[in-house]
């Protein structure tokens, strides 16, 4: 990562179906780029969401804040398709068996 900003390869692009949204997100996902994923997965009227996390390459505590934020927001709407990485940090931290997780 940059420590002069966010990670040039990073994107969080969502595509909006009726009341759900699809945000999917490369690169790394961190202190620098949390709040843009969190806000592309919130647009207006939008009852549920999922997010593509195969092509994240790097996952911290700010990215795992925003799955918790978001799951609060999506109550038993909220799909999240990991990579391994993501999937191997998010068992770390002791959410692996949540219901919105695939």
């Amino acid at each position: 990562m940059d420590q002069e900003g966010q990670d040039p390869t990073f994107s969080a692009t969502g595509a909006v179906s009726g009341d759900r949204v699809t945000v999917t997100v490369t690169g790394e996902v961190d202190m620098s780029t949390a709040a843009a994923l969190f806000q592309a997965a919130t647009p207006d009227r939008i009852t549920g969401a999922t997010i593509d996390l195969r092509a994240v390459t790097f996952f911290d505590s700010a990215a795992i804040h925003t799955l918790i934020r978001l799951a609060e927001r999506f109550p038993g709407t909220l799909e999240v398709i990991p990579s391994e990485r993501v999937r191997r940090v998010l068992d770390i931290s002791g959410l692996g068996g949540q219901p919105w997780l695939r």
